[in-house]
């Protein structure tokens, strides 16, 4: 009754405003917008009916376990501890004024440290440089970990992927890389480092925050953003490869996940070459039919991407990465869209559609190609791509599914999509390529998978629910990653 009593009064109070409106056609906008306050009729919040809520309940029935799983995943080389904190705390705790900001392509001192953040936060721009100075580093990194609100993560892409395996019981992990007491005692249990791989120092790297409008002196932060430093030699010359490779003879997984060649960036161009050299080497040791997958991170060396294109992706059987990844990789090696000097807003469909086409056509398995490569895992903030070469790869549908409802939770911090917190904000349409005539798709919510193919290749597309108001998205790909491959199943080749 009191339904049906609350109906009535909108009702007439629509019809009273209806009559106002045929009166006096001349009345201000205000006047009406506050008349329809009045209703105080608030758009039902976002829940199973709505477009989040009816996509989110379609992937949990499409995601499914695949027929053969992984039982014992490897994961290497790169980790380290990420510090989290305010960067004008820290730098007023060691003593520093602002002055008149200046970047430094490399910290010397503390002094290069305080001219340099506050060259970057007075643009608001972020930033990651190496401290040169071991003990000045070591030094701040403590004082850093003691400061009243300073954060300790797991970082590093191995660890973090490493790190969401472990969630899952049932699996065996095994991690290599520099790792210090407080990365271990950070870690999950379910994480097996071997000796070889324990140090008696963590590689930390310090996060320096500022907000927007902060203010530090006459300095004020345009944006919030972070600057990132380190004294990180171990994830820099890539020290844990042999122990990762010597631990792999006696783990013996069924699945091996490297990262950190973009740490090597810093290296000179004959450490890098060789360093290169004894991956691909180290990769082919690894027994037949045991993929390998190769998770990219930031770059700006394109020599040194080039090399890893043309190197090491024929070692490897799958890749993850991201759209800055993506469109640096193909400006490198001179491939589809390459004069593109950066993405316009939303990556284009089509356009990333293409690269994944050329990467798995030009460096992929073929019968001509001595190459293992037969998979590409593509994430951006509002939708993922699975490119696999047909024959290779089962259950993908419900990997790209998986790796999509992931970016949404971990953003959220929550244990299942919560759809008043996520928007979807894909294109509502797209084409499948830009080079070629490609299909037009347009997305329904109730099938949230799209799916097409070219020339032995299949693309499986899925929106992602981008979380309104994140809690923490350092790790986001790692995670997405991580559990794309959780739900892949490889197919068995003679």
């Amino acid at each position: 009754m009191a339904l049906w009593r609350g109906s009535a009064y909108a009702g007439f109070l629509a019809l009273a405003v209806g009559c106002v409106l045929l009166l006096e056609p001349q009345l201000p906008g205000s006047a009406l917008r506050s008349l329809w306050s009045s209703l105080q009729l608030a758009p039902a919040p976002p829940g199973p009916g709505s477009p989040e809520g009816r996509l989110a309940a379609a992937w949990d029935a499409l995601i499914v376990r695949p027929a053969r799983r992984w039982r014992r995943v490897a994961v290497g080389v790169n980790a380290c501890v990420d510090v989290v904190l305010s960067g004008v705390k820290l730098l007023q705790a060691l003593g520093l004024n602002p002055g008149n900001g200046k970047d430094h392509s490399i910290l010397h001192s503390r002094t290069d440290l305080e001219e340099a953040f506050v060259h970057f936060m007075g643009k608001g721009a972020a930033a990651e440089r190496f401290f040169s100075d071991k003990e000045a580093f070591q030094d701040i990194a403590q004082m850093a970990s003691e400061l009243p609100g300073a954060q300790h993560y797991v970082g590093g892409n191995a660890a973090l992927i490493g790190q969401k395996f472990a969630a899952n019981s049932e699996l065996k992990v095994l991690l290599c890389g520099p790792v210090g007491p407080k990365l271990h005692e950070l870690l999950d249990d379910n994480v097996f480092v071997p000796p070889e791989s324990l140090q008696e120092m963590d590689e930390f790297h310090l996060i320096l925050e500022y907000q927007a409008g902060e203010e530090w002196g006459l300095l004020k932060a345009p944006h919030a953003n972070r600057f990132i430093f380190s004294h990180d030699l171990s994830n820099g010359a890539m020290n844990m490869l042999e122990v990762f490779m010597s631990s792999l003879e006696e783990f013996q997984p069924d699945l091996v996940v490297l990262s950190g060649l973009h740490m090597m960036e810093g290296q000179s161009k004959e450490l890098q070459r060789k360093r290169l050299l004894e991956v691909v080497t180290s990769i082919s040791d690894i027994p037949t039919g045991v993929p390998v997958h190769l998770e990219l991170a930031s770059m700006t060396n394109r020599e040194l991407m080039r090399s890893i294109v043309h190197q090491v992706f024929p070692a490897v059987t799958s890749l993850g990465l991201n759209e800055q990844e993506l469109l640096f990789l193909s400006q490198a090696a001179s491939g589809p869209h390459s004069s593109l000097s950066s993405w316009n807003g939303v990556p284009d469909v089509g356009m990333v559609s293409d690269i994944l086409f050329w990467i798995l056509k030009e460096h992929g398995r073929s019968k001509g190609r001595a190459s293992d490569l037969t998979r590409i895992h593509f994430h951006t903030l509002v939708y993922h791509i699975l490119a696999t070469i047909d024959g290779h790869w089962a259950n993908q549908l419900a990997a790209v599914a998986a790796g999509a409802r992931v970016a949404g939770t971990q953003a959220c911090a929550t244990e299942a999509i919560d759809a008043s917190r996520v928007s979807l904000r894909a294109p509502p349409e797209f084409m499948t390529s830009r080079s070629e005539a490609g299909a037009r798709i347009v997305i329904n919510p109730n099938e949230p998978v799209a799916e097409w193919h070219r020339e032995g290749i299949s693309f499986h597309f899925t929106p992602v629910l981008v979380c309104k108001d994140p809690i923490r998205t350092v790790g986001l790909g790692d995670a997405i990653s991580a559990e794309g491959l959780f739900y892949s199943e490889v197919r068995p080749h003679s």
